[in-house]
């Protein structure tokens, strides 16, 4: 429903030059001679500049004042001296809205520039994961809360091991080029210890260090103050078992074929990655079941934190449970999950976005 009424506004808005050519010139024949509907005939090319390209704001400029000045030859007020001005007017904002256009496309130009560096960048630090890795069904999903941006914090990466299949999700606090560092760091950090590291609390042991080493090299507040919300796991190579390790991240969800869904909370809660010298313990991993058939879902509070119009939380442990999501293939799992997410939020999300999800044979 919102996005058929955003449809039909945007349908509006363009028409709007065309109507308001409509309107002066109805308006200017039937009200008295001291009247003018020149108003309107200025207005519809400044309308159509940053809607319209630049022949149909062209176009608009043209039909407003040929309108104008037929409207005048028929009342045969053409010599007056205010006829003229208001002809003039016209010109003028025409060729300004010419202008204006120019300007629009121009920005337009550079904005779709700025995009595709930034999607570019987005792909070279989270490369979709191929479908099937080491026996397993994988997915994962990114979406901005921003419309038109495609690069944050938030992060995933899988990598095959001698050990299992390896997985991390994570959100860097902060936005911008400073938390997609951080992102990059974690990522190639994770992706060199989960081929190196026997476990996985070694794992997470090494993006810990890498966090502090970028620290080190770049003393910034927003990275003195950082830290990153994560959560890794481990799939041993036919063995029915996850072990998990979180550092400070929403829980993950296994959802079993029958439709059962079941989180796996931290047995010992620790702090987010790079926050060492609050305090520090060994990670412990936690082991559960993961038998065929069954998926491991794992997100970031992008999912968990999308409100309604009343403030409510979206609960995909409530959204999920009972479901046939749990037998769809990864991809069109994240798919079902982002819309309801969406929709939840009225079609605006607070914060970005990043999904992954795993599933047994």
């Amino acid at each position: 429903m919102e996005q058929r009424r955003i449809s039909y506004a945007r349908r509006f808005v363009r028409l709007l030059p065309g109507l308001l050519i409509a309107a002066g010139a109805v308006y200017d024949y039937i009200t008295p001679s001291d009247f003018t509907g020149a108003p309107f005939f200025t207005a519809a090319p400044l309308v159509a500049a940053p809607l319209y390209s630049q022949r149909g704001t062209v176009v608009t400029g043209v039909v407003a004042i040929t309108v104008l000045l037929v409207l005048r030859v028929l009342r045969g007020g053409l010599p007056k001296a205010e006829v003229i001005t208001e002809l003039v007017t016209t010109v003028v904002v025409c060729v300004l809205a010419v202008l204006i256009n120019l300007l629009v496309r121009r920005s337009d130009e550079r904005l779709a520039s700025v995009r595709e560096i930034a999607e570019a960048a987005q792909r070279a630090v989270l490369p979709e994961p191929a479908e099937r890795i080491g026996g397993f069904e994988i997915a994962a999903r990114y979406e901005a809360a921003q419309q038109g941006a495609s690069i944050g914090g938030d992060l995933y990466a899988v990598q095959d091991s001698p050990h299992g299949l390896r997985v991390v999700v994570g959100d860097v606090r902060g936005k911008g080029m400073g938390a997609v560092g951080a992102v990059a760091v974690v990522i190639g950090a994770f992706r060199e210890a989960a081929e190196q590291e026997v476990t996985l609390e070694a794992v997470a042991q090494r993006l810990e260090r890498a966090l502090a080493r970028e620290r080190t090299r770049r003393d910034r507040v927003e990275t003195r103050e950082g830290f990153t919300t994560a959560v890794l796991a481990e799939l041993p190579h036919g063995n029915g078992i996850v072990r998990l390790v979180n550092r400070g991240h929403p829980s993950p969800l296994l959802l079993y074929a029958d439709g059962t869904v079941r989180p796996l909370p931290a047995t010992e809660p620790a702090l987010p990655l790079g926050m060492a010298e609050l305090g520090a313990w060994p990670d412990r991993a936690d082991e559960a079941d993961f038998p065929g058939g069954a998926t491991l879902l794992l997100y970031t509070d992008g999912l968990s934190e999308a409100r309604d119009a009343s403030g409510r939380f979206y609960d995909p442990e409530t959204g999920l449970a009972g479901r046939a999501n749990a037998r769809r293939e990864p991809a069109a799992l994240l798919g079902v999950l982002a819309a309801e997410a969406r929709r939840h939020s009225g079609g605006g999300m607070a914060d970005d976005l990043a999904l992954m999800a795993v599933r047994r044979p």
